[in-house]
């Protein structure tokens, strides 16, 4: 028992309250994120669309969220970190409802992309609010509860939202508006703004240099930094691969005969299997090098997304689901720290939004490639080349991490490091990986 309550404590204590408020945020909201799992059986069921059809609306999802992880990165450093959550949040609610209640194909549309904007502009304002209220030490293993609590409802809704989407499909968009308004009044009533006020520079920049500025406050700056951008072109590919599992895998079911609520109970292992893994995940990679952890994350989802070319049955289903979930266990953590180091701290948000953007690029390119290849060359290519696709980004990690961590290590201190400081030169995160981090055991 004391080796029980010494693991919950190493895991989840001292981090502070603003931290549990957005956590709780998070863990209602997605008990409550019923859409974007079935929209594609909607789509294709209900409204009748084309497999082309639906991955063009679901790209527009994507689209919004474009254009939203962007804006909401500017705002979350220029405005407040607080009031663009409470704005992307109401926002969504309102851009749910109006598609759970649309009909012609115009407003179906529409009501997609605005739910992409408005869902997708609250990711860099969280999570520069979390790197804002979590020390350096503590930020691998709260970026870990986080995405705990992420796939706790994530697990959750999948199984409820099946049975849901057999009733009516109305009630799932009702639901998702509900769980986002409550998530509104968290931030509302007990979050407060942690963003620093920027102090006055004393050298006014020049007229060329302001209207820079005034274009993409900051943002040249981000799309300046190559080592950062090429981090998250990796992470587009990949992203790629993973919203398959959102667009193309639910309609590869429904044609193979399976009910909505069998997809429901598949996708939702991928939730139960981070829930039950994911804390002990800092244990595992703690002391290894975060460029082979990020490659080998990626061998692995290709792995079980290319199986998935093999799959006809619900069992084998199942199987594809849980080999791509190591994956993504192993790489979501060394994402979220590394996206921290390499963000100086007067720019999080928009560092926060334009690795935001590579989900949305990818939201919007996934469903609409992964529709055009399944319909011109058929379900085994779409899953082959998710396999071959993330085994490149597996190469690519390889080759790009040493500059990675070299990027990160003078981010930490600016002062040249002691040569018996520089490691190997392979890459090695273990300088990133908080020393303080005790063991769950």
């Amino acid at each position: 028992m004391r080796s029980v309550r010494g693991w919950l404590r190493d895991t989840a204590g001292g981090l502070p309250a603003t931290f549990w408020y957005l956590w709780t945020g998070t863990l209602i909201n997605r008990l409550g994120s019923f859409v974007l799992i079935f929209l594609a059986i909607y789509l294709t069921t209900v409204r009748g669309f084309s497999e082309l059809d639906a991955g063009f609306v679901l790209g527009l999802w994507g689209a919004g969220g474009t254009v939203g992880t962007l804006l909401g990165g500017v705002l979350a450093d220029r405005w407040g970190r607080r009031p663009t959550l409470l704005t992307a949040h109401l926002g969504a609610a309102a851009a749910m409802l109006g598609l759970g209640f649309a009909e012609p194909f115009w407003a179906i549309a529409t009501g997609a992309l605005l739910l992409g904007l408005f869902a997708e502009s609250a990711r860099p304002a969280f999570g520069a609010m979390m790197i804002d209220v979590v020390p350096a030490t503590d930020r691998l293993r709260a970026f870990t509860l986080n995405y705990w609590a992420i796939n706790l409802g994530f697990a959750c809704s999948a199984v409820l939202a099946g049975f849901v989407a057999q009733a009516n499909y109305l009630l799932l968009f009702l639901i998702n508006a509900g769980a986002t308004l409550v998530t509104a009044g968290i931030v509302f009533g007990r979050v407060r703004e942690t963003r620093r006020p920027r102090a006055a520079s004393p050298n006014p920049p020049s007229s060329t240099r302001t209207a820079r500025r005034r274009l993409a406050p900051g943002l040249h700056t981000v799309l300046g930094d190559r080592v950062f951008l090429g981090f998250v072109g990796l992470n587009i590919l990949l992203a790629l691969v993973f919203m398959q599992h959102l667009s193309m895998l639910p309609i590869a079911m429904d044609q193979d005969g399976l009910p909505p609520a069998t997809y429901g109970s598949v996708i939702a292992l991928n939730g139960v299997l981070i829930v039950a893994g994911q804390l002990f995940v800092p244990r595992l990679i703690r002391h290894r090098s975060r460029t082979h952890v990020l490659a080998l994350a990626a061998a692995i989802t290709g792995l079980g997304f290319g199986l998935t070319a093999f799959a006809d049955v619900a069992w084998f289903y199942a199987v594809t689901v849980l080999i791509w979930t190591l994956g993504e266990m192993l790489n979501s953590p060394s994402n979220s720290t590394l996206i921290a180091e390499l963000s100086p701290d007067a720019l999080r948000g928009r560092y926060q939004g334009v690795f935001s953007l590579s989900w949305s690029i990818a939201a919007f390119a996934a469903p609409i490639t992964g529709g055009f290849v399944r319909q011109q060359f058929g379900d085994a290519t779409l899953w082959l080349c998710c396999g071959g696709l993330a085994a490149a980004v597996a190469v690519g990690h390889l080759l790009s991490g040493p500059a990675r961590e070299r990027r990160a290590r003078h981010l930490r201190d600016p002062e040249p490091a002691p040569a018996a400081a520089a490691g190997d030169g392979d890459g090695d995160g273990r300088a990133a990986t908080p020393k303080s981090l005790p063991s769950p055991v």
